[in-house]
């Protein structure tokens, strides 16, 4: 509960979710679910279908098409129907929400990558859900950290492919909005960015506890605009003296690796792409249509992404690279042109991941045994999602 300008008390948005998904409950008891179906989600498919811009369909059409083949009708259908998107819900472990986590299994949700990856630690709670919909989204105040973040599941599939080790260093190069750096973080012990080193007698001080200086993970965003909302993220779900000791850059991510010379063990670099589900909803014709014209230009920027992060990552460290877009250009063709370029560079077989979390995903063929491309369907409203692993060999 919280009070307003009056004293008065309100509900808090927590609270307002829990009450009218007991409702919604309720109401699925009472009638057939038939005419749930329709009351529920006629409306909103009616006024967002109208939403979808032609332009862009139409572009989207004639490519996955030919590279999806028949698959790219169920996708359709659902990147063009928002009512039947889902999302996940990844709880803050530095503000853990007990009550919702159990409010949430009483709805139906269930942890996802718990036991079924061998990487995946017991730190990273995330729920989802079968059914589309979403909770409603925590605002971001001031010395108040949220109790969690709502995703894409499949966002989470590169963090987990990095597979974060102990005192490992660790490069989001191109990290706003901030959600794979937060779930970097949910997934690390907390020794591994200083959070639980022990506190000795002689510094018994808070920067010391938490390992301010010893800056393992560096969240680099060059564009000023998606910088400030990186921070906001981090600020929102991070402590102070943590956020304190993370390194956050605004440089041009073409230019890190000559900067930070093998430097890294780890990078993720989370591509700039052309992001299927935003696009197709692009306001404006004339820009979407921009847009596209520019989209020839994106895998020249992604190469040169993959080059710098090579660059900063020290021999024997792994690269995950991930998009949010179908499309071939942008994700087969850059990785393969990077290993047809870079002796010194060599594809991870990640077919495992994608066979372990096969239950909760859909994938689609990619010919990598080094990629995997998640593709949305019915029922696992997930994707797009492009992720592929590589690793950086000790000799040339």
């Amino acid at each position: 509960m919280r009070a307003d300008s009056g004293g008065t008390r309100k509900p808090s948005c927590f609270a307002s979710w829990i009450f009218r998904c007991r409702a919604a409950w309720s109401w699925r008891l009472a009638c057939p679910s038939g005419m749930v179906l329709t009351r529920l989600t006629a409306a909103p498919e009616r006024r967002l279908a109208r939403r979808v811009c032609g332009v862009v369909l139409d572009h989207f059409d004639a490519q996955y098409s030919s590279e999806l083949g028949d698959a790219w009708a169920a996708v359709r259908d659902i990147l063009t129907s928002p009512c039947c998107w889902q999302y996940a819900v990844l709880l803050n472990r530095f503000n853990y929400p007990f009550n919702l986590e159990e409010a949430l299994r009483l709805r139906g949700y269930r942890t996802v990558f718990q036991g079924s990856l061998p990487h995946c630690p017991k730190s990273m709670k995330c729920y989802l859900s079968t059914t589309a919909g979403r909770m409603p989204s925590e605002r971001h105040q001031v010395g108040n950290l949220k109790k969690y973040y709502l995703l894409n599941a499949a966002s989470l599939l590169p963090v987990l492919a990095l597979e974060l080790r102990d005192g490992e260093k660790v490069l989001d190069l191109c990290a706003a909005p901030g959600g794979k750096s937060i779930a970097l973080l949910q997934c690390a012990d907390p020794a591994h960015f200083g959070l639980d080193q022990p506190r000795s007698s002689s510094q018994p001080s808070v920067a010391n506890r938490y390992g301010i200086g010893q800056c393992y993970l560096h969240c680099n965003e060059y564009d000023h605009l998606r910088l400030k909302w990186l921070m906001q993220t981090l600020e929102s779900f991070i402590p102070q003296p943590l956020v304190n000791g993370i390194k956050v850059s605004q440089s041009d991510g073409r230019d890190v690796g000559d900067a930070q010379p093998e430097t890294f063990d780890k990078v993720l670099v989370d591509a700039p792409c052309s992001n299927d589900r935003s696009w197709l909803f692009s306001p404006d014709a004339q820009k979407a249509a921009c847009r596209i014209s520019q989209r020839r230009s994106l895998p020249l920027l992604q190469r040169g992404l993959l080059r710098s992060a090579i660059k900063a990552l020290r021999p024997g460290g792994l690269l995950v690279y991930s998009t949010c877009t179908l499309s071939r250009a942008e994700n087969q063709d850059v990785i393969n042109d990077v290993l047809n370029t870079h002796s010194n560079v060599i594809p991870v077989d990640i077919t495992e991941m994608a066979r372990t979390c096969s239950q909760d995903f859909s994938f689609a063929p990619t010919g990598q045994e080094c990629g995997l491309l998640v593709i949305p369907d019915k029922g696992r409203a997930w994707g797009p999602m492009y992720v592929a692993k590589l690793k950086k060999s000790w000799t040339v």
